[in-house]
């Protein structure tokens, strides 16, 4: 090759050099629904335009979420709940998993909610009340003002953010505890339990009660919700582009 060929081969590579360094990639998050509903869903599109790179989102749960990572199968996960909690949870069945080297960027904070049934005539309650309806110390709605009715309790099977949050918040770590409680597999299905039955009591978000055919049960401690991505190990300059896209779009946009 000539020399002036030469040249002008390798002034070509350094003109297009940041350009191809810069090339989008795409990033498999997984995880937490609630996180796929309030973030994804919306603003996914101008995520991907503000950071340049494209996401492939493949929502279950933030504990699957977790694993995927661990797996090599995701780059982000999704969580809705404390980070901590989703470990303790995690380690009893995978103890050797090396869960200090996950890093959380908290995205949004959303307000959980208590779902209740239309015809149910209790509308407000305390904080004090309410956990000690979650801890089984209180089973029966004619304890709070409402009908002779025994309360129970509709949550995501095997844990959520929902949950998480409120055990964290609300009880102080303790575990929810109510008599003939109603396991659902996904929180869609919470809605769905409470409109039907007059005695449930739903763990849910603000905006799914809101945009459905049930009531929020108000309480004088509203209960929030921290919705984080998470990275193992610490994320690269192309991954913290995605974050800080997320963080922004999602704080900066209409309620």
């Amino acid at each position: 090759m000539c020399r002036r060929c030469s040249v002008l081969v390798i002034a070509s590579m350094l003109i297009l050099w940041p350009y191809t360094a810069a090339r989008a990639q795409t990033f498999i998050v997984q995880g937490s629904t609630t996180f796929t509903h309030d973030v994804m869903e919306p603003y996914q599109i101008a995520i991907e335009a503000s950071s340049g790179h494209k996401l492939t989102v493949v929502p279950n749960k933030s504990s699957l979420g977790i694993l995927a990572l661990f797996e090599k199968r995701a780059d982000f996960a999704m969580i809705s709940g404390p980070l901590e909690k989703e470990v303790e949870n995690l380690k009893p069945h995978y103890p050797d998993l090396p869960f200090d080297q996950l890093r959380t960027f908290n995205v949004l904070n959303t307000r959980m909610a208590f779902a209740i049934n239309r015809d149910n005539p209790v509308r407000a309650i305390t904080a004090d009340k309410i956990r000690s309806i979650l801890l089984g110390e209180i089973s029966n709605w004619r304890d709070v003002g409402g009908s002779d009715l025994p309360i129970r309790i509709v949550k995501v099977r095997d844990g959520g953010g929902v949950q998480a949050s409120i055990e964290n918040e609300l009880l102080h770590g303790k575990s929810i505890n109510g008599p003939d409680l109603i396991r659902v597999r996904i929180s869609s299905q919470v809605i769905k339990v409470v409109e039907q039955l007059p005695e449930a009591l739903g763990l849910s978000q603000l905006n799914i009660v809101m945009n459905s055919n049930v009531r929020e049960l108000k309480i004088d401690h509203p209960i929030e919700q921290s919705l984080d991505l998470v990275t193992l190990g610490d994320p690269t300059p192309e991954m913290r582009k995605v974050i800080d896209a997320a963080r922004h779009i999602a704080s900066t946009a209409p309620k």
